[in-house]
């Protein structure tokens, strides 16, 4: 594959196989060693570089990007963060004057990410660092060179001019020319974000031959806000997503801002999250509660499912060969939808259950209930009988404490690495509580309850 695409600020050319790192190309081909590798899947954040297109610049993990996803777009690394002649960039020069740098491993990740918050203009930057990780513990000098750099003017050498390219076959640039090349190819692997697909070839070793990427097809990277719903393409990042769920669906939102960082976020789908059937997935529970639709083509053939549906057993979905995702819709009022996400790491931090309520009460009645779960079973799905105990009657402490103990009846929980069945199976039942609190008025976010 050719790939074209500027490198701190130099137009490159690149013959490549479809699955070379652009974290391994920086440091074997052109030995740029700046950018380091830390866990070489997407956690650590030290090889974080900046990645433009033409919807500006994002902050990125290079241990799973591929390099054919870089087609027309522009990276910077730690070195081209600085200017042309050795001129330091503000977050560069303040991580010098407040000592930010303490064994300096993980040093060029947080620049990179700090300067792509600086071009940004941003300055949350809780979120903007959650994925760089410091085994210094030298957070806070860090956080206090983002905030001294924050007023800087962004330097000239930050501002780059996309490359003119032209379309290639293994980046399809819209969905027919896509649905019609998969159905042909129907053993090929899509890549989208690569976040998933990016750890089958640098922890699993696997051989991806027949690929294509859709970071380009720009009808699935749509988000379309309706009258009474919201269309989703299946390649819009979750930092798309995150944004217009933020003003609608707030709970989903911050969900969506705990399952990944900002680097994970920036690259990661949320139709990949879907696709892969993953029963830790954290979008299916929450998309399961809002009663959503998912889009499905073959070729010039499409039909539409309920979500729920689509999740057949572990492993296995309802999806024939040549058949790809390309959305899902999902209302756009749901004022009773709840998240709640539990894991052993506030943030970035895969669930042990991830549970989600929308319950319609209705002159003290449940009217309306649907609760899904992941981490507790094969797949993510609904609580049927949990649901069944809720609905038409009173909504009570009783009634809660009489469908809490269905749980039993919907899931058979795993023991694994992150909880053990007995914890799930009591956490469900738990969080069933918490949400009759939290529609209830009381605060339940760990965030703002104190002791």
């Amino acid at each position: 594959m050719d790939v074209t695409f500027l490198l701190n600020g130099e137009t490159v050319r690149v013959a490549t196989e479809p699955t070379q790192t652009l974290l391994d190309w920086l440091r074997i081909e052109r030995g740029l060693c700046g950018t380091k590798e830390g866990c070489n899947e997407g956690d650590c954040g030290a090889c974080t570089v900046i990645v433009s297109d033409t919807e500006g610049a994002k902050a990125l993990n290079a241990c799973i990007l591929f390099l054919p996803q870089l087609h027309g777009k522009s990276v910077r690394t730690v070195e081209g963060i600085s200017g042309p002649d050795g001129q330091l960039h503000p977050v560069q020069q303040a991580m010098v004057d407040k000592h930010g740098s303490q064994c300096g491993f993980c040093t060029p990740g947080f620049i990179a990410s700090m300067a792509t918050g600086h071009l940004q203009g941003r300055t949350d930057y809780d979120d903007i660092l959650a994925g760089n990780l410091c085994r210094c513990t030298g957070y806070a000098p860090i956080v206090r060179a983002a905030e001294a750099a924050a007023d800087e003017p962004i330097p000239d050498w930050m501002h780059d001019a996309l490359p003119d390219v032209t379309e290639q076959p293994f980046a399809p640039e819209n969905l027919d020319a896509l649905a019609t090349w998969y159905a042909a190819n129907p053993d090929a692997t899509l890549i989208a974000g690569a976040t998933d697909v990016g750890l089958w070839v640098t922890k699993q070793l696997r051989d991806l031959q027949q690929v294509a990427f859709l970071s380009r097809c720009q009808e699935l990277r749509a988000i379309t806000v309706g009258d009474g719903d919201i269309k989703i393409g299946a390649a819009a990042t979750m930092t798309d997503v995150m944004a217009v769920m933020r003003e609608h669906h707030p709970s989903y939102a911050e969900l969506i801002r705990r399952y990944g960082s900002e680097q994970v976020r920036n690259a990661a789908t949320i139709g990949g999250n879907i696709a892969n059937g993953s029963p830790i997935g954290d979008n299916p529970p929450a998309l399961i509660a809002l009663g959503a639709t998912l889009h499905l083509q073959n070729g010039d053939m499409q039909r539409d499912i309920p979500i729920e549906d689509f999740f057949l057993a572990y492993g296995q979905q309802d999806r024939a060969p040549g058949e790809l995702v390309t959305g899902v819709t999902l209302p756009k009022h749901a004022s009773a939808l709840r998240c709640y996400k539990i894991s052993k790491r506030f943030d970035q931090d895969i669930s042990a259950v991830c549970g989600c309520f929308n319950i319609t009460v209705s002159e003290g009645k449940v009217t309306e209930a649907r609760i899904a779960f992941g981490g507790m079973a094969g797949t993510p799905h609904r609580a049927t009988e949990v649901e069944r105990v809720l609905i038409g009657n009173p909504w009570t402490t009783q009634t809660i404490d009489a469908a809490a103990a269905r749980f039993a009846d919907d899931y058979t929980p795993m023991s694994d690495m992150r909880a053990s069945a007995e914890y799930r199976l009591q956490t469900a039942q738990n969080l069933l509580q918490r949400y009759f609190a939290d529609m209830s008025g009381q605060e339940t976010s760990v965030l703002k309850v104190q002791a």
